[in-house]
């Protein structure tokens, strides 16, 4: 897995490179220090993984984030801050940021690389437990028929709200995982989301 590094302590770069290289399926493949630097170093080296710090000097890791994202909507991206500010992470989300750690969570953060390399996203247990009250807004109730979609559809996106995963929903809903799978495409398609994190977005910014 070929990861480059953002932040704009170059002893933090320098430590994360440390703890990397004891991993040896991980390579670290260059280190910025800004997020214009993580933009023309992301364009220049084709990482599989961007670990990034937020806030920066010159760019922050979230505007760098963005401007990647519109360009490479396939960038992988996982935030690594001391910063728990609600702004912060609800851009991360919106963005379509693959994951958004804290720093002193370090014996995470190979596992989180790993993760966020097979295309799923990975929120700290501080984010995930703020994501309710980040996300709830005082909107109207959505009526969920009117994007087309059935009562079984809706049930998945509140267990996905909830958090669980597809072999859990299967097992609650008396389902297969694959056809799961199915009914989560699905949902993706009717409400033009790209992943289960923004099924969740959706819920909690809808209900």
């Amino acid at each position: 897995m070929k990861v480059l590094l953002v932040d704009d302590d170059k002893l933090v770069c320098q430590s994360l490179k440390i703890i990397l290289a004891a991993d040896s399926d991980i390579e670290v493949i260059g280190m910025g220090h800004n997020g214009q630097e993580g933009i023309s170093l992301y364009e220049s080296l084709n990482p599989d993984v961007l670990l990034m710090d937020i806030r920066m000097d010159v760019m922050s890791g979230l505007d760098a984030g963005e401007i990647l994202l519109k360009k490479y909507p396939e960038a992988k991206i996982l935030y690594l801050t001391t910063f728990l500010d609600d702004d912060y992470i609800i851009k991360a989300l919106n963005i379509g940021a693959k994951g958004y750690m804290m720093k002193q969570d370090f014996d995470s953060i190979i596992p989180a690389l790993r993760a966020v390399h097979k295309g799923q996203n990975v929120y700290g247990n501080e984010i995930i437990t703020k994501l309710p009250n980040l996300l709830h807004q005082s909107s109207p109730i959505t009526d969920y028929s009117s994007y087309g979609l059935t009562e079984k559809e809706y049930e998945i996106i509140c267990k996905i709200a909830d958090g669980l995963s597809n072999k859990e929903i299967s097992e609650i809903l008396f389902l297969s995982e694959g056809t799961i799978r199915n009914y989560i495409s699905l949902i993706l398609e009717k409400l033009s989301l790209r992943d289960r994190t923004q099924i969740a977005i959706f819920y909690y910014k809808n209900r």
